[in-house]
């Protein structure tokens, strides 16, 4: 995925209906010794950190349950879209665990350090719709008949990102993913970097010229 500059957008979505991702098998953790805890926590640790890398824009679709890695595993995404009667949580605590892929990381930088401990002091789920409301996901979608209402909304979002010129959406998920981890003053410079890069790309050009001529660009991701 990473190196086909065919692929725009990655839907991350469940093939179980109403389990997006119900985390890990604890029965087959149970039968690990310390030692392959560690090595498994850390194999799933770089995977996370492997699709948050992904250069394109990466949409979770939740539409069931999400929880402990699971919820780890939307948080490494760009986006996030849920049906308003999914379950999400880090729910570690409950079960004499804290996440360990990623999720004491990626829930403050997304809803706030206070809330963040809150849900992982707690262990608490909460269903899509107050996951909207304190800005977990972007959208929050009634479920339909069919069980995949916000993977159908992921592709509506998706569509909304594919004619948009590549280099430069993923010039600005590079900048604000750099960005937001130093000061603003460097995020400045980093801002700067993604935008000389973008320049020399005919897409920019496209971009003036269908704008001069009152017609839709046709980026080609050059």
């Amino acid at each position: 995925l990473r190196i086909d500059e065919k692929v725009r957008v990655v839907v991350f979505k469940s093939e179980v209906k109403g389990v997006f991702c119900a985390g890990a098998d604890l029965k087959e953790r149970a039968k690990m010794d310390d030692a392959e805890v560690a090595h498994f926590v850390k194999r799933l640790r770089n995977l996370m950190d492997e699709i948050a890398a992904l250069p394109v824009p990466t949409i979770a679709a939740i539409d069931g349950y999400a929880l402990g890695g699971g919820l780890e595993l939307a948080l490494a995404c760009d986006l996030r879209v849920a049906a308003s009667s999914a379950k999400m949580g880090l729910i570690e605590t409950t079960r004499g665990l804290l996440p360990g892929a990623g999720g004491t990381q990626r829930l403050p930088r997304c809803v706030g350090i206070g809330l963040a401990k809150e849900l992982i002091f707690t262990g608490r789920q909460i269903d899509g719709q107050q996951a909207a409301s304190v800005g977990l996901v972007n959208h929050s979608v009634s479920q339909n008949d069919k069980g995949d209402a916000a993977y159908q909304r992921a592709l509506t979002l998706a569509k909304e990102i594919l004619p948009q010129a590549p280099f430069a959406v993923k010039m600005g998920k590079l900048a604000i993913n750099r960005g937001m981890e130093v000061d603003i003053a460097s995020g400045m410079a980093i801002e700067g970097m993604c935008y000389a890069q973008n320049i020399p790309t005919r897409d920019r050009q496209e971009g003036m010229a269908a704008f001069r001529e009152k017609r839709p660009p046709q980026f080609t991701g050059k």
